[in-house]
């Protein structure tokens, strides 16, 4: 088990994602947090009926802090230990495109000879003398019951 020793102060303090932090940082290696959690009762002084009850929100609390990140095979460890290291490569620097003249572009090809004027169609409304039929126009000094 784990050489760790907690004070009755740092037991009432700690979490128990803190204690089981503390663990895997003593050890240096993943554990499965059958035997992680098994470690926190342990050196929280809890009962031993407490794993049954409880494993199901220990693997909720390990799953929602940013600082443990859960392997293959139900082992679990700190991020830290499995941090990626990213390499950015400098990107070779564009041509100047200013050396380029007007003359070099390629011109572009008129494959359609004739152009689409969507205005040109017209959209026939047969509806549209139905749609204002019933349009009253009221003026500001006309009242209301007045039109009806």
């Amino acid at each position: 088990m784990s050489k760790i020793k907690l004070t009755e102060e740092q037991i009432e303090q700690y979490s128990h994602a803190d204690v089981a932090y503390l663990i895997l940082e003593a050890k240096g290696k993943k554990e499965t947090i059958q035997d992680l959690f098994k470690e926190v009762i342990e050196l929280m002084k809890l009962p031993s009926d407490y794993f049954e009850s409880k494993i199901g929100d220990f693997f909720g609390l390990l799953s929602t802090d940013k600082r443990f990140i859960m392997l293959e095979k139900g082992f679990w460890d700190l991020r830290d230990n499995h941090s990626h290291k990213i390499v950015i490569e400098e990107e070779e620097e564009d041509e100047d495109l200013s050396d380029i003249e007007v003359d070099d572009v390629p011109e572009e090809e008129d494959t359609n000879d004739e152009e689409i004027n969507y205005d040109d169609e017209k959209i026939e409304d047969d509806e549209e003398e139905d749609d204002l039929k019933d349009l009253v126009v009221l003026d500001e000094s006309e009242d209301e019951n007045e039109l009806m």
